[in-house]
């Protein structure tokens, strides 16, 4: 009993001495969790943001990298008051230079050779625009998967540049500007100016968009420099690449004399670059139409439907017109050019002085390439606008199978080029495309592998000017060192592509503009539409003469404009078919014929002239058809608005909104029943065409709609078209958006679209595609110029952006403003002996080493 009773206290004892270590340890093990798990958790935490932050998921960076304080973009920041004071020791320099930065950024460059020169250019151009330079030849090159990964419009828009020939051409071009020994020379020194800062990159110092998109910088080439200068042909030489295919389409619908209607070669009130009247030399070319042109050309009713990845905008132009001294205030001859592109962030155009024992020149440059593109020298101011020819021609081509391997061509089987062409994307495999070449049409852009909408076997080839070998480059080389007209002259002669009315002006009283390109010599109708490939009738015969190109020098009027309009009238003895822009240029010569003492105010106030001419004639046009009886009252009011109006375009003008929902409606309701048939998107008719069309003939076939009863009048179409616009308007003035800046909302946009942070939206601007101020939503005067060429030169000049490139810079977007307001800053063509100017805030002194 005593055992069993010493035996059960024994185990209740130990019973109880396991409690107490149980309970012992539990509170032991709880303050351990309580003081390890955190820990635990927040290691296990960290390990997650370390490799989440450290990957990039989608199109999300690398954020570990990107928020690091050391080399994230916390780097990109800069300082407003900023010390651009910099003392350098190089490799690659052969003496010494020196960089004045004035209070704008803007660089003079003063070196003691040319090669310096170029090479400072390009480590200047590397410095503050490197990403740019390198997203734009990625795009030229079919290379944007590589960097922003899996799209398929990116994959489709990388095999459609590949398939136009960008790289093919570029290759062309490098040949040629390496076989000349002042572009080799200069590109080669340029080209080493860029690698040289590329080479002072760090993790923490590289440009913010590489840290976005996680990739570094290739080493530059001059094959780059090619490549960017081809993707400049097709932005402005690829209106013909435009319309060669639609027009295809609406033959099916349209007979070709109706076609020739709709767009019209001269449109009655064309105000010709070469003045009317003017007697051309019988044609140095005369080319044979084909024999089979009325039933395989004119008389064939297929369609092509492809689709175009690669957006073109169609209001790519530029106003530019010189006076002599004849007309202005001093006697001496005023120079202005304003070229329309994209507007975007960086600005395609980077501000500087560069001078050598060879070359002193005041511009613009495009970054990726050497010189000054716009601008003037000691001696003369140059200036460009768009030529809108036509130099890219589009021909069927009939395979063997669909291996490619062979093109039926006169009478045979040709061995076609097979290039293959590996598309690398970002984060996925390799996208492969087999591209065809032929002899005579070059690159086969759609065949049944590209284009869903193309039947099995049918491919289309691709003629364009671009393809060809040339040296475009040399001609600023040479026209940055021009002292007179015969200088300019012969610089011009090696430019072939795209087509560039080149507006000349001299201190010595010259004017002058040649319309320059290597234009190919057509036969009536030819390029038109796609055509026939399997035999050479339908290819090009040959060139138009350079001596037979549209100029004009020292005219009797006393001015020279072009303005993207037809150079020249029907008497010219060629068919050069294009995407001419009537309007502003009959506003500026409307302008320029009543100015006399013109002086350089007068010209800024020109270019920035907002009245529009368009509205003007169709104003009375309108008024005179609608009728007011058959209105409600919200459509009256707007009626009303738009007889007060001014015809002045301005920001905050509602005339210009009421104008342009109506006219927009109207030309909807004449053309859509016709177009409709269509599958495909159409393109209309201009609105000049419509416009003079319905002064010329109040009953005009296309007004009646043919999907009515009822034959409608002009009456009818007008008074309809102002009711469909009435509610827009309601819709517009109730949303604060019936001032016409409101209305169209013009911004600029970072080249790369998605970030809405580094662009500037809704500016508050005036103008129109079809006024002298050509700003329309995101596209219009990517840089306004005005020279005076005294004794000593006078220039004023503005573009919407900012020398430096990157967005945590104070110089980023600082010009957009003064922009936006039509002012303008002073030209500073700088003088060594200057150094003390209180203008200069910054030297950079470079010497080799």
């Amino acid at each position: 009993m005593i055992f069993k009773k010493a035996t059960a206290l024994y185990f209740t004892l130990i019973k109880i001495s396991f409690s107490r270590r149980i309970s012992s340890l539990y509170l032991q093990l709880d303050s351990f969790y309580m003081k390890f798990i955190p820990f635990i958790l927040s290691f296990l935490f960290t390990a997650a943001l370390i490799v989440v932050l450290n990957k990039r998921w989608g199109t999300v960076p690398d954020m570990g990298n990107f928020l690091s304080p050391q080399h994230g973009f916390w780097q990109n920041a800069e300082p407003v008051n900023k010390n651009y004071n910099e003392a350098i020791r190089i490799v690659g320099l052969k003496g010494k230079a020196e960089v004045y930065f004035d209070d704008r950024l803007v660089p003079h460059v003063f070196a003691e050779n040319d090669e310096d020169l170029y090479f400072v250019q390009g480590y200047l151009h590397a410095k503050f625009r490197l990403w740019q330079m390198e997203f734009q030849t990625m795009a030229a090159s079919g290379r944007i998967s590589e960097i922003l990964g899996y799209d398929p419009r990116f994959i489709n828009y990388d095999r459609e540049t590949r398939r136009l020939g960008m790289i093919y051409g570029a290759e062309h071009a490098l040949k040629a500007l390496e076989a000349d020994p002042v572009t080799k020379t200069g590109c080669d020194a340029y080209t080493a100016g860029v690698n040289a800062y590329i080479e002072t990159l760090s993790e923490a110092t590289m440009p913010l968009e590489y840290k976005l998109l996680g990739y570094t910088p290739e080493k530059w080439s001059n094959f780059k420099t090619c490549l960017f200068l081809k993707q400049m042909s097709r932005q402005l030489a690829g209106e013909g690449y435009a319309h060669d295919l639609p027009v295809t389409n609406e033959r099916s619908i349209f007979s070709f004399s109706e076609l020739d209607k709709l767009y019209p070669q001269v449109q009655d009130s064309l105000i010709p670059i070469v003045p009317k009247g003017t007697l051309f030399e019988a044609p140095g070319i005369v080319p044979v139409r084909p024999s089979s042109a009325d039933t395989l050309y004119f008389g064939k009713t297929d369609t092509a439907k492809v689709a175009n990845y690669a957006e073109l905008n169609p209001h790519n132009g530029s106003n530019n017109w010189a006076v002599s001294g004849a007309k202005t205030a001093s006697g001496h001859p005023i120079l202005c050019n304003d070229p329309h592109l994209e507007l975007s962030f960086p600005s395609i155009w980077y501000e500087m002085q560069l001078h050598s024992p060879t070359v002193n020149a005041y511009g613009v440059t495009f970054p990726g390439t050497p010189n000054v593109i716009i601008g003037f020298n000691d001696n003369v101011s140059f200036g460009f606008t768009n030529a809108e020819r036509d130099v890219m021609d589009f021909y069927s081509v009939k395979f063997k199978d669909d291996s490619k391997k062979e093109y039926w061509f006169n009478g045979q089987w040709k061995p076609a080029k097979l290039r293959i062409e590996e598309i690398k994307v970002k984060g996925g495999e390799p996208v492969y495309d087999t591209v065809a070449y032929t002899d005579e049409f070059g690159p086969v852009m759609y065949d049944h592998s590209f284009s869903d909408e193309l039947s099995k076997g049918k491919a289309i080839a691709c003629r364009w000017i671009a393809h060809d070998e040339s040296n475009d480059g040399l001609l600023w080389f040479k026209l940055d060192r021009a002292k007179n007209y015969d200088d300019y002259y012969a610089a011009i002669q090696s430019f072939s592509c795209p087509g560039q009315n080149m507006l000349f002006a001299a201190k010595n009283g010259d004017i002058a503009l040649w319309e320059q390109a290597k234009f190919p010599a057509r036969w009536y109708g030819q390029g038109l539409m796609l055509m026939p490939g399997e035999d050479s009738s339908y290819a090009w015969q040959g060139y138009i003469p350079q001596k037979e190109n549209p100029h004009v020098i020292n005219p009797l009027s006393g001015y020279i404009v072009s303005a993207n309009q037809r150079p020249v009238d029907s008497t010219y003895p060629y068919f050069i078919p294009g995407s001419y822009n009537t309007i502003r240029s009959i506003s500026i010569n409307k302008r320029l014929e009543n100015m006399e003492h013109i002086s350089p105010a007068d010209m800024k106030k020109l270019q920035t002239d907002n009245y529009s001419y368009f509205a003007a004639y169709a104003k009375p046009l309108l008024l005179k058809y609608v009728r007011e009886n058959e209105l409600n009252n919200a459509a009256k009011k707007y009626l009303n608005t738009f007889r007060d109006w001014n015809q002045q375009a301005n920001a905050e003008e509602t005339g210009q909104t009421v104008f342009q929902t109506w006219w927009d409606s109207l030309a909807t309701t004449v053309w859509r029943d016709e177009f409709e048939k269509l599958k495909t998107k159409p393109e209309w008719p201009d609105d000049m065409t419509l416009l003079e069309a319905l002064l010329k003939d109040s009953a005009y076939k296309y007004i009646d709609n043919i999907n009515t009863s009822k034959k409608e009048t002009l009456s009818d179409i007008v008074t309809l078209a102002l009711q469909k616009a009435a509610p827009q308007l309601m819709k517009e003035e109730a949303e604060g958006r019936l001032v016409w800046t409101k209305h169209k909302n013009s911004s600029i946009f970072h080249l790369l679209k998605t970030i809405k942070p580094f662009g500037r939206i809704g500016l508050p601007v005036g103008g129109w595609s079809n006024i002298i101020n050509a700003i329309t939503i995101s596209h219009g005067p990517s840089w306004r110029m005005v020279v005076h060429l005294d004794s000593t030169t006078e220039a004023y000049g503005v573009y919407p952006g900012g020398q430096d490139g990157n967005p945590g810079s104070a110089y980023y977007d600082n010009f957009v403003d003064t922009w936006a307001k039509g002012d303008y800053y002073t030209l500073w063509m700088m003088n060594k002996s200057d150094e003390g100017d209180g203008r200069v805030k910054g030297k950079m002194s470079l010497q080799g080493r």
